[in-house]
């Protein structure tokens, strides 16, 4: 909210996220309004609200990694049930705090990130992409088949508590959800911002000339996959704290594959239009999930398979119509809104 005729006076004030003093209004009452939700809201808004954030967690780790970096993956719910299982494993099995688990669990699919994301500098395009969902099959093989892990049986990990206060309901958790998906869009906005993040633009729109600028590939796309995975172990290690069991049919290739729908429908290279293609999605899944009883109340005949796969449907959809119409996602008209904003009145 930049009206025409606002200008920056100062280098810093023109770097700064927060400029006027509209954004701190907006800022101060969403951050306000976000922290008081559980007061008002339902359960089911507050479970919502729960999922939510830890998917935007989730796909802002691929942002950086595909959306600014151009590495195509996914393998990200398979950093996602390793930070799940890290998480519950050291919790359970050597008795550490979750406040301490959190980021071990963030740092250990980091490390395999790197191991999984060596290939990256020889290969790219559709080749990463099966190498990354080759990731996925391995991690998941691993997983069954490794004795800590609980094998088939899963784990169960205990609610988050602090000072003999646990976090042990959707209400209580949320705050801890929430906090953490401030912090981590906080971090991802200033990385993108940074030397590193320009490095990784750099990779994206060309990496020989960036290379030939001075750009170590090596280094920034090792970096790139150790912060996305980063972020999705963090995002499953809070996933198992909040329903207190970790099993891998809850990580599967399907859920990779909408990650990265979110991504395009949201917007590529940009950390709002995370927001917007996982707010997307999300509704749209909540609303096939209403609306699946009643076709299959009002069509008989189909059967329930086809309002069983309604969602699958409903998400292609959602995808083809976006990629002809609307390539650059959500966050390209939200630019287009800003625009027209800060020129009002002087439209042309």
């Amino acid at each position: 909210m930049r009206p025409c005729g606002v200008f920056d006076k100062s280098y810093g004030l023109d770097i700064a996220i927060i400029r006027t003093w509209q954004h701190w209004v907006i800022l101060i009452s969403a951050l306000i309004l976000l922290y008081t939700f559980p007061l008002f809201g339902s359960y089911y808004l507050v479970s919502f609200m729960n999922s939510l954030a830890i998917t935007v967690i989730v796909v802002l780790g691929l942002q950086i990694v595909s959306g600014y970096c151009g590495q195509i993956s996914f393998g990200q719910d398979a950093f996602m049930a390793i930070g799940a299982y890290t998480s519950a494993i050291l919790t359970i099995k050597f008795g550490f705090s979750f406040w301490i688990a959190l980021p071990l669990s963030g740092i250990m699919a980091g490390i395999v990130g790197i191991i999984g994301g060596a290939p990256s500098l020889r290969i790219k395009g559709m080749y990463l992409a099966m190498a990354t969902i080759a990731i996925h099959f391995v991690v998941i093989w691993l997983i069954l088949h490794m004795e800590i892990t609980g094998s088939f049986k899963g784990l169960y990990p205990p609610p988050p508590s602090l000072g003999g206060f646990e976090f042990d309901t959707d209400e209580r958790i949320f705050y801890i959800i929430m906090t953490v998906m401030v912090i981590m869009t906080y971090a991802a906005r200033n990385l993108v911002r940074s030397k590193v993040g320009r490095a990784f633009v750099a990779i994206r729109d060309n990496d020989l000339a960036g290379e030939v600028m001075g750009v170590n590939l090596y280094y920034y796309k090792l970096l790139a996959f150790f912060i996305s995975c980063f972020y999705a172990g963090i995002a499953g290690s809070l996933w198992g704290h909040l329903i207190t069991v970790v099993n891998t049919e809850q990580f599967t290739l399907m859920h990779a594959l909408e990650y990265v729908g979110m991504l395009i429908i949201g917007g590529m290279g940009s950390i709002p239009g995370v927001f917007f293609g996982v707010l997307f999605i999300r509704i749209l899944n909540e609303l096939v999930m209403f609306s699946s009883p009643v076709l299959a109340k009002a069509l008989p005949w189909l059967g329930s398979s086809p309002a069983a796969a309604l969602g699958l449907i409903a998400f292609g959809l959602a995808l083809i119509i976006f990629l002809v119409f609307e390539p650059r996602g959500l966050a390209h008209r939200w630019e287009i809104f800003k625009s027209s904003y800060r020129l009002y009145p002087f439209a042309h």
